[in-house]
């Protein structure tokens, strides 16, 4: 009997590489890669920012073209180059054989029209159905992936929808023309962990009911441990390690691998050794609350908050987008006033001063924010951003000033000789450490730090938790770690508060929080928290598909 032949793969790549322009020289991004995927399998493409997963993501749709890059090496996705596709066969080639779901919905998404106008064009497009049968089709690609109410919900526009609707919605746009490739581009970063499960869980539905390839594109190693067969791990453009997914996770050969793996953060790790903090309060809030609008169109965001903050001490607060706790972060520093309740900063009532009256407090509560790219001027250079609050604060002295500055870059790990450049010409980790130098620079005794490492690489992350942590021990702060990733909070933190609808239902010590959480809401969101172990991972995506 003659062997049967072997079937083509859906995705061929050999010595891809990709460069860009940069001045008078070149920037390597891809260097050389080479992989195969097959019908229906699922392929992890990991690494930090930098690495060139997204180009090479990019490379797969011929979405290089046009910027100036040069493609070399080979590249085939279900039998079409990229590269030299033309008319009908590219845009058949885009959403008829292969799909992408990218990171940033917002983006994605055309803000002025509905989100089942834009699904069913797409369908349009690739099919020529008319406009009925096309938004028909849309309506049920946004019920399948699980939009309640597809049929009204179809009419709404992006910025009607939550951030993890919007990504359904990308989901649906890309399974509309039931492509034999899905390429998954960061889908769930910052993202909210029960939300995370959810787009994850749709993932491998869709792979599994209809063959579809996947290849998913992620810097967090916890994310691919149950949606992938196979891992590719990238540095500088190259591949550093492949393999089973059990085998890259469970005994990783290369350095950079098991450095990947070790700074992914758990809720079952024991956290590094901390001061314990002091037992005098610090700042204390009592039955906050705060509405956003009026009358018939009025949205609480936090209702009835008590908390209190310790000097030294670390206070986490956890819950899903739209729980309230950003709000509750401004209102502690006073970027928001409150529509009700009383904070108290060292004795002295502070929820009702007027601006004038809380200027001299200013410099001591301070705010990091979740995006230094929106929260710091591209047009000043980053010395002149951290030298602000200083002036602000009546420092004159500019010799002064700039010492203080450069004090304050080498302080969280940046060269002093970089006070002149731009955001644009930094790392998200480096600007990051850049806004929290200028949240330093006034010496504050309290800051709020917002969703500080939530779109940051793992690595990255690590690094600035571990920053925040030498900071308190060495000044004395006292922090409140806003974010959604429980297991980050779980490192950083002496106490938990668990926020939802505005409420905190759950509160006590980082252990007991962790350890023996009492609300069911702490422990669906415990129970959504990505692990390393795939099998462990698969078991608990069967425990929540059966529940569903």
């Amino acid at each position: 009997m003659s062997a049967q032949p072997q079937a083509e793969p859906l995705v061929e790549v050999s010595g891809l590489t990709v460069e860009f322009p940069v001045g008078d020289g070149v920037v390597k991004a891809v260097d050389g890669l080479d992989f195969t995927l097959g019908a229906g399998q699922a392929l992890g493409i990991v690494g930090e920012s930098g690495s060139g997963k997204s180009a090479t993501a990019f490379s797969l749709l011929g979405m290089h073209r046009g910027t100036g890059a040069r493609i070399g090496g080979s590249v085939r996705v279900a039998g079409v180059d990229p590269r030299t596709a033309e008319g009908d066969e590219l845009t058949r080639l885009r959403g008829g054989l292969a799909a992408m779901v990218f990171q940033d919905p917002l983006s994605a998404l055309d803000p002025y029209y509905a989100i089942g106008d834009q699904i069913a064009e797409v369908y349009r497009v690739h099919t020529k159905a008319t406009r009925r049968a096309a938004r028909a089709r849309a309506v049920q690609a946004l019920d399948r992936v699980g939009i309640p109410d597809a049929a009204r919900r179809s009419r709404s526009r992006p910025h009607e929808f939550s951030g993890g609707m919007r990504q359904r919605a990308l989901i649906a746009m890309a399974l509309v023309c039931e492509p034999r490739l899905i390429i998954a581009d960061e889908p769930t970063t910052a993202l909210d962990v029960t939300v995370q499960a959810q787009i994850l869980d749709l993932l491998h539905e869709v792979r599994t009911e209809n063959g579809t390839g996947l290849i998913l594109v992620t810097h967090d190693l916890g994310v691919i441990a149950g949606s992938v067969d196979d891992v590719l791990v990238m540095k500088d453009g190259r591949a550093v390690e492949r393999g089973t997914v059990a085998e890259v996770l469970g005994a990783p050969r290369e350095r950079y691998t098991r450095a990947l793996v070790d700074a992914v953060p758990r809720v079952d790790a024991a956290p590094p050794p901390r001061a314990a903090p002091g037992r005098e309060v610090l700042l204390e809030a009592d039955g906050l609350r705060h509405t956003f609008g009026r009358r018939g169109a009025a949205v609480t965001a936090v209702d009835d908050v008590s908390l209190t903050v310790g000097r030294g001490e670390t206070i986490g607060i956890v819950g899903e987008s739209g729980s309230g706790k950003t709000t509750l972060g401004r209102m502690l520093v006073r970027l928001v006033e409150p529509s009700a309740g009383r904070i108290r900063y060292e004795g002295r009532e502070i929820g009702r001063l007027r601006e004038k009256e809380l200027r001299p407090l200013r410099r001591e509560l301070q705010m990091v924010f979740q995006d230094p790219v929106s929260s710091l001027n591209p047009r000043r250079s980053i010395g002149e951003s951290i030298a602000d609050p200083l002036r602000a604060a009546g420092e004159r002295d500019e010799k002064r000033i700039a010492a203080r500055v450069g004090e304050l870059l080498e302080r969280v790990g940046l060269d002093p000789d970089w006070y002149h450049r731009y955001p644009h010409e930094f790392s998200g980790g480096q600007r990051q450490r850049v806004g929290i130098a200028r949240a330093l620079a006034p010496g504050p005794k309290l800051i709020v730090c917002d969703e500080p490492v939530s779109a940051l690489d793992v690595t990255t992350q690590s690094h600035v938790v571990e920053l925040l942590g030498e900071l308190q021990r060495d000044l004395g702060l006292s922090l409140v770690f806003i974010a959604h990733d429980l297991a980050v909070v779980r490192q950083v933190s002496d106490r938990v508060a668990v926020m939802r609808a505005g409420r905190i239902v759950e509160e006590g010590t980082a252990d007991q929080v962790y350890g023996a959480p009492q609300h069911p809401y702490t422990k669906g969101l415990l129970a959504a928290v990505p692990v390393l172990d795939p099998e462990e991972s698969a078991a608990r995506r069967e425990s929540r598909l059966a529940s569903a």
